[in-house]
């Protein structure tokens, strides 16, 4: 990135953070302020490194949230502007649809209540039956589906790129390796200072992701909950095996959990992945199998939050992690809904990580979750559909800025 901004180290805003999130806000608030001087920070060596560019790729279209919630309105409003975007830039996207299949009894019930949540949300949606299910996917099971025809798929990395040439084109400053050790706020500006030295700002916006609890209390702000990591383990179908599916295909989540199963998605690359699953995690950027970091397993463990939650939620916790040792597990729950799959079809692919926050009594946060002071926003939790809702969310962070001067 082209250093660009004021010399003496002091801006209008100051953004940390270099996720889909972070790169949005600052693209927004130049925007909104042309002329303005900017500067975002990210403490890894490239944007996108984290949550950003571990996911799935998908598009979303809204479907799964309750109705009054900032992720139902902000993911509407997301993926029609991801869509736009892509094209307007070139970047590679397709609305190949999602089919939510329901196996069973139980989860054609969900099925249906899904449907309702769907309309409520003004979400195009088809219910259809086995019969039609096994025609348009005639290598998928199940008792009947949801098809959401706008589910699409992309690259965030290639959406976070194209954002960040045009912040800098904007005169933005893009800052990589830089870590942010301390946050000082006083009446008329915020200081973030690191290792590199000290940067001051007006206003101050952290989109932080998986350490948006420590950035937080480095600003003084009472966290009564702690980011916990759930790893996400992914596998991907063999190169003859990526015509096994056309569409996205979910099973129908469990309304209990903010995960949604382990799907089939194709990729904008032309490959077929399988995933995620969701184990808790002992560190919260180490990506491969068996990581384990001091500080962040102490937190976690430490937490009575996530105790309860252990404890509310044993058999899902123990279920998954079975899986995530012995790949016949992770099988078996992809085969409800595929069963010509085999344990050969499973290849290795990279591991994602999602931050999911957890209250003191162990609630998991479904939605947004945003506080601030009197000069700064911390975008607390914001898993999935985060990506898809990266400028809407940055819309709705530059209107809080302005109710509240």
């Amino acid at each position: 990135m082209t250093p660009r901004g004021t010399s003496n180290g002091t801006y209008d805003f100051c953004v940390v953070g270099g996720g889909i999130v972070g790169v949005a806000t600052a693209h927004r608030l130049l925007t909104e302020h042309p002329g303005a001087s900017l500067v975002l920070i990210e403490k890894e060596a490239t944007l996108g490194a984290h949550q950003t560019g571990h996911n799935s790729g998908v598009i979303h279209s809204g479907i799964y949230y309750p109705p009054d919630s900032l992720k139902a309105r902000l993911c509407r409003a997301g993926a029609q502007w991801t869509k736009e975007f892509a094209a307007a830039h070139d970047i590679p996207f397709r609305e190949c649809g999602k089919l939510l299949v329901a196996t069973d009894s139980a989860e054609h019930e969900r099925m249906l209540a899904l449907y309702e949540r769907s309309i409520a949300n003004g979400v195009e949606v088809e219910a259809i039956d086995a019969a039609e299910l096994r025609r348009r996917e005639p290598r998928i099971a199940g008792v009947g589906a949801l098809f959401v025809p706008a589910t699409g798929i992309i690259d965030y990395t290639l959406v976070t790129a194209a954002l960040a040439g045009e912040v800098e084109s904007m005169g933005g400053r893009i800052l990589l390796g830089t870590a942010v050790d301390a946050i000082t706020e006083n009446v008329s500006a915020v200081t973030v200072s690191g290792p590199g030295g000290s940067i001051t700002a007006g206003t101050l916006i952290v989109c932080a992701g998986l350490q948006a609890d420590r950035m937080a209390r480095k600003a003084g702000i009472d966290t009564d909950f702690r980011i916990v990591p759930f790893r996400g383990e992914y596998y991907r179908l063999p190169a003859g095996r990526t015509d096994l599916v056309r569409t996205l295909i979910y099973p129908v989540p469990d309304p209990a959990l903010p995960f949604l199963g382990v799907h089939l998605s194709p990729t904008i690359d032309g490959e077929l992945t399988v995933g995620p699953n969701a184990v808790l995690g002992l560190s919260r950027e180490g990506y491969r199998k068996g990581s384990v970091n001091r500080r962040d397993a102490v937190d976690v463990l430490s937490f009575a939050g996530v105790r309860r939650v252990a404890r509310e939620h044993l058999g899902t916790g123990i279920r998954e992690l079975r899986n995530s040792v012995f790949k016949r597990g992770y099988l078996a729950e992809c085969r409800k809904y595929c069963p010509e799959l085999t344990t050969g079809d499973l290849l290795p692919h990279r591991a994602g990580i999602r931050a999911q926050a957890v209250l003191r009594d162990g609630t998991l946060v479904h939605d947004f979750l945003i506080e601030r002071t009197p000069r700064s926003i911390h975008v607390l939790n914001a898993p999935s559909p985060a990506a898809t809702s990266a400028m809407p969310i940055a819309e709705y962070l530059v209107e809080q800025l302005h109710s509240a001067k």
